[in-house]
């Protein structure tokens, strides 16, 4: 994501000047306090008035709640980048936060305010955020990125899917399924963009040598792979051949990942989180992959690919991203890189929960602890470059 090339004039809260801004800031706010909000739905200990089964409502505000919020964050940065064109700013992203945090409201109290009016109120989020973008890329006439435009429809056809099956028969599944493959996709397509380009800049500034592979016909046949597999296990999780197309498919990825060179970046943080994150891509497929071949609990895959693959990439992209737009240096101070393996060490442990079932609930728990710490961590510690103007 290189510098805006122009802006508005613009004299309101520094907060609503980029959209990475609020996003990051209260996106990383509610990953934090919904899962303090979760451990204790978990236990038995709290109950909200939403129309959603207590796992539901977790899945759901970890999907399309935060991970939503972070993708629009990082959308509405990028893509006036990509096509040249304004961000929004002001009144019009202030209405998008708006609609993000009615969204949020709407699901925790939808046994009150009514599945229907609750489903439109969040989808209205994605609805405008797809209209946004669609705008932008097609007035900017920026076609190659028409791919993340289409991932982002898809997640609102997801969230759009969720909220009909937890009406119609009590619990989600395709929604789930749908919203996964989506936001993981756009991390195979943007991750696949950005790992790459950051390291090969790095490596060409402090450590000439071998450099990552520029995007080619292997990149378009791994994700080809991918999407083709994650659509197949949308429609037919516990299948055996959809298992072995996802282990290949995850093969494929780790491949693709260690064409990029990540081994040689463990000096810089904010350079090796990226790798770090992405290593969870293949290691979801392989996992989901091996829970329908009967191998492996099929939660154990789905928290790779959430909790590593979406949520430790969130936190790599919105570390670097904000320091990079307010003019600061590109570094990671020892507060930063203390978030970066709370992360780790959280989805770790809530990828071994099911795989240890007598420690199942302690290690559920220690895993949404570390979580919490990571994001509200992030949210402590980017605070004033959030809030706050770009540094002179």
């Amino acid at each position: 994501m290189a510098p805006i090339p122009r802006l508005r004039d613009y004299e309101g809260p520094a907060i609503l000047s980029y959209g990475f801004r609020p996003f990051f800031l209260f996106g990383s706010l509610y990953a934090g306090l919904a899962v303090l909000a979760w451990l204790p739905m978990f236990s038995g200990d709290l109950t909200l008035p939403t129309a959603f089964a207590r796992r539901d409502w977790h899945v759901h505000e970890m999907l399309y709640g935060f991970a939503g919020a972070v993708v629009a964050g990082f959308l509405l940065t990028a893509v006036p980048n990509w096509t040249g064109r304004l961000p929004l700013q002001g009144g019009p992203l202030l209405l998008l936060l708006a609609a993000w945090s009615a969204g949020r409201l709407a699901v925790a109290c939808s046994a009150i305010l009514g599945w229907l009016p609750a489903a439109f109120l969040d989808l209205s989020f994605l609805v405008l955020l797809t209209v946004a973008i669609a705008r932008e890329v097609v007035a900017g006439r920026n076609w190659r990125n028409l791919k993340a435009l289409g991932a982002l429809s898809i997640l609102l056809v997801g969230n759009a899917l969720f909220h009909v099956e937890a009406f119609r028969s009590g619990t989600a599944e395709y929604g789930i399924r749908v919203g996964i493959a989506a936001t993981l996709t756009m991390v195979m397509l943007i991750g696949g963009r950005i790992v790459p380009s950051f390291t090969r800049n790095w490596l060409a500034r402090v450590n000439p040598g071998r450099m990552p592979a520029s995007f080619g016909t292997f990149d378009t046949i791994s994700m080809a792979l991918a999407v083709t597999s994650l659509a197949a296990w949308i429609l037919t999780p516990g299948s055996v051949a959809v298992g072995a197309g996802l282990i290949v498919a995850g093969l494929v990825q780790a491949i693709r990942m260690a064409r990029w060179a990540g081994y040689r970046t463990w000096r810089d943080p904010l350079v090796l989180i990226l790798h770090v994150a992405y290593a969870f891509v293949p290691a979801g497929f392989v996992l989901v992959g091996a829970s329908a071949l009967g191998a492996v609990p099929a939660s154990a895959g789905i928290h790779a690919w959430t909790g590593g693959a979406i949520g430790v990439m969130t936190l790599a992209v919105m570390s670097r991203a904000s320091l990079g737009h307010t003019g600061r240096p590109l570094t990671a101070p020892p507060t930063v890189q203390a978030i970066y393996v709370l992360a780790i060490a959280a989805v770790l442990a809530r990828v071994c929960a099911p795989l240890h079932p007598a420690w199942y609930g302690p290690l559920v728990l220690t895993a949404g602890a570390l979580w919490a710490a990571a994001f509200l961590g992030f949210a402590a510690a980017y605070w004033r470059i959030l809030t706050g103007p770009k540094a002179s």
